[in-house]
């Protein structure tokens, strides 16, 4: 599947399958933490994640990363819940369609942006993780 080459919207299977390609070519450096998060994609943030987040509009979000920190963890710490990465489809397809970034690589930033969240990563560490990815790909 070529990401720019879509005669119709992608579906949330077509997301989906990008995202899972993007985690695939993830530098191990990142993938090797990420194993248990759990990847989702869904339409929009629901509306409890829209006023947690004071969004304006549910295409103010892209992903999200819902979970506790591993830098925040402990061994002693009882899990709460799963942790988990959310990607919205119809806000990347509004900002793809806007920007006109290629569809793959706006996930793998996204993903990215959203792992380096489970890592508890400033933006610069995520910014220099891209770029490596960027470099591989």
């Amino acid at each position: 599947m070529t990401a720019n080459r879509f005669s119709t919207p992608p579906t949330l299977d077509d997301i989906e399958a990008l995202m899972q390609a993007a985690y695939e070519a993830l530098p191990e450096e990142l993938s090797r933490f990420a194993g248990d998060v759990v990847l989702r994609v869904e339409e929009f943030p629901d509306p409890e994640t829209e006023r947690e987040m004071e969004l304006e509009s549910p295409f103010d979000l892209l992903g999200l990363y819902r979970g506790v920190s591993l830098a925040e963890k402990s061994v002693l710490d009882a899990p709460q819940d799963v942790d988990m990465i959310f990607l919205y489809r119809r806000p990347i397809l509004d900002y793809w369609c806007e920007s006109g970034e290629d569809l793959q690589h706006l996930i793998r930033h996204v993903l990215i942006h959203e792992i380096g969240h489970h890592f508890g990563l400033s933006d610069q560490d995520m910014e220099r993780i891209e770029a490596a990815a960027d470099a591989a790909a």
